[in-house]
């Protein structure tokens, strides 16, 4: 919306929610999330033609044009429970458009949605126009966050349908998954999976986007539009497809088991009252969202083998490490919650200031996210205040493992091939 704000001056662009607290974040200085480029853009519209307002109702009856931005969370109870799209927001959100709206208006949902949700937005709607003619847009955000702001202003495509949203992110996930599979088979071959995702990304026909193998991907869209893929399969009595589907997925939560049990291995098969320094919390780089981050589960597996970890990340609070370690992870195969961290167990976890900070007195390093800073750390330094051996495990191919070496480190990184001390040490996930 700050860019629609920007590019369109005479436009007038109001972003409304119920959450005073998230408003006031928005009319303040300081930005609630990190992105680059956003506090800018925000900075030259606010005030001008960009508002931000808790008066939803009112705001909503005067606009021409209403993008609907409501979170759509995989469902924790009842049919469909671990799979199916929660649309209760989205749903209350077309009733109260409906309630208030004195002129016709166009719907765009923005929000990632089931196919034929624009149908059924369409009948709420219509069955409560009162006389008002609803045109229903589908333009699905190609949100790639950490690069937000540039993606906007050059986008690769727009679509605009009425009808469904494509599985973007269905294929984006199933590509990842496929590259980390095939990064546990180079583990084991010696082969190095940079080499062989370069060769398949030259094939014109697939294109090398999405084939970096990682420790496992993460973010608020991946795994919840592929859940919802596999409930739709499900529900059309399709559950080869359907198992098609949730294979993804169960990769992706088998990249992260290896990794854990990678770590433990290696360290004389345990990590019990050793400091294990976790660089990166965040999904990705360049953002400070944690929803789904594999640094969450490899955290939670490292302090249930007893581990002490300690965690940096530029954009990511110690406030948010502490909630997200604490909440419950729902297991989609058996619909049920499992228990969070106990508070013991919390005490095992702390968060740092910086990344030699985090590493001092450790006996090894997990680099979970690719921050650019992470490229650039003096690994000499770090090594000097480590345990000997020191480990040093790259869960996102970020730094270069020779160098590592002749520093003294023993070194893993996903998908290429093992020290000769790793291989006497297999990890079975």
């Amino acid at each position: 919306m700050a860019v629609i704000a920007l590019k369109c001056p005479d436009v007038e662009v109001v972003v409304v929610d119920i959450s005073a607290p998230r408003i006031d974040g928005w009319n303040s200085d300081s930005l609630p999330i990190y992105e680059p480029g956003l506090d800018d853009v925000v900075k030259q519209c606010r005030g001008r033609n960009l508002f931000f307002s808790t008066d939803v109702e009112r705001h909503v009856a005067e606009a021409g044009i209403v993008f609907v931005s409501v979170n759509t969370p995989t469902k924790t109870r009842g049919l469909g429970a671990g799979k199916a799209a929660d649309l209760t927001y989205w749903e209350s959100a077309a009733r109260m458009i409906a309630d208030v709206s004195r002129s016709d208006k166009i719907v765009v949902e923005k929000s990632t949605v089931p196919v034929k949700t624009a149908e059924a937005i369409e009948k709420i709607l219509t069955h409560n126009s009162k006389g008002i003619r609803y045109q229903i847009l589908s333009n699905p955000e190609f949100l790639a966050e950490g690069t937000a702001v540039q993606d906007l202003f050059s986008p690769d495509r727009v679509l605009i349908g009425g009808r469904g949203t494509p599985p973007r992110e269905d294929a984006q996930g199933r590509r990842i998954s496929s590259v980390n599979a095939i990064s546990a088979l180079c583990e084991a071959t010696g082969a190095d999976v940079a080499e062989v995702a370069n060769s398949i990304g030259k094939d014109s026909r697939i294109g090398p986007r999405f084939l970096a193998a990682s420790v496992g991907f993460g973010g608020g869209g991946f795994q919840k539009d592929i859940l919802n893929l596999v409930y739709i399969c499900e529900c059309y009595g399709l559950p080869e497809v359907a198992t098609y589907w949730r294979q993804v997925i169960r990769i992706n939560d088998y990249q992260k088991s290896r990794f854990v049990n990678r770590v433990v291995a290696s360290m004389f098969n345990t990590v019990a009252g050793k400091k294990v320094a976790v660089l990166g919390f965040a999904f990705k780089k360049d953002t400070g969202d944690t929803r789904e981050t594999p640094a969450i589960d490899v955290c939670k597996g490292l302090v249930g083998d007893k581990a002490v970890v300690s965690i940096y990340d530029p954009q990511v609070t110690e406030e948010q490490v502490q909630r997200d370690l604490a909440m419950n992870k729902f297991d989609w195969d058996h619909p049920r919650h499992l228990q969070p961290m106990s508070p013991s167990a919390a005490k095992h976890v702390a968060v740092s200031w910086d990344a030699y900070e985090a590493a001092r007195g450790a006996h090894a390093v997990c680099i979970l996210t690719e921050w650019d800073e992470f490229r650039r750390l003096d690994y000499q330094r770090m090594y000097d205040a480590m345990h000997k051996p020191a480990f040093l495990f790259d869960g996102r191919n970020v730094v270069d493992p020779d160098m590592l070496r002749r520093i003294g480190f023993v070194v893993y990184s996903i998908g290429k091939p093992l020290d000769r001390w790793l291989k006497d040490m297999p990890a079975v996930a």
